[in-house]
């Protein structure tokens, strides 16, 4: 299954948080045969708020992609498609991060793996068996 990991997944994980993550995920996250993607939205979300005080990194920015290939996760980068794309289901958040990731999960053909209250139920989320 191809995974997209939303930034609220990719935080955990840079800070090597793992543990906070519900079990499920963290189940999902160590099972072969899924890829792991991730978008370069969650880099650009995590750049603007470590620059502005809302998060603290514990990888320097630019060490973010270096690391996360590491992990063997490979990085999406934004395109025009997924800029302009009409999503079939509106997502319930007027995030517009959520609403790229969402956009390149319908593209792509990924599922977001998130725990945001807001997105796990939308269509597009990816739902624990």
């Amino acid at each position: 299954m191809r995974l997209l990991l939303d930034s609220n997944i990719v935080v955990p994980l840079t800070r090597h948080e793992v543990d906070r993550l519900n079990v499920k995920i963290r189940s999902l996250l160590t099972q072969d045969g899924n890829e792991f993607v991730v978008s370069v939205v969650s880099l650009w979300e995590i750049a603007i708020k470590t620059r502005i005080g809302k998060l603290a990194a514990d990888i320097a920015l630019a060490d973010l992609p270096a690391y996360l290939t590491g992990l063997g996760y490979s990085l999406l980068p934004i395109d025009e498609d997924h800029a302009l794309a009409e999503l079939a289901d509106d997502p319930l958040t007027r995030d517009p991060f959520d609403r790229m990731l969402l956009a390149q999960c319908q593209i792509e053909g990924l599922k977001l793996v998130t725990a945001d209250r807001a997105l796990v139920d939308h269509p597009l989320a990816w739902r624990a068996p």
